[in-house]
């Protein structure tokens, strides 16, 4: 299970939050618990995408590998 950071803030009646490891995944919702669960889905929706466009992007024969940092 990979661990990804959420940055939160209140602004106004808003809670807006951004996924700092994956550019362009950042929800806004009424309720700080409303936010995260966005959050979530939009950063697995954001992840599959990226896989199948790697994929598609390698065509045929291709390898896949793991990488821990």
């Amino acid at each position: 299970m990979n661990k990804y950071t959420a940055v939160v803030k209140q602004d106004g009646d808003w809670w807006i939050g951004w996924i700092e490891e994956v550019p362009g995944v950042n929800c806004q919702e009424s309720s700080k618990k409303a936010l995260l669960e966005s959050l979530t889905i939009t950063l697995q929706e954001a992840l599959e995408l990226n896989r199948g466009d790697a994929i598609n992007a390698a065509g045929d024969d291709f390898e896949e590998l793991n990488i821990a940092l």
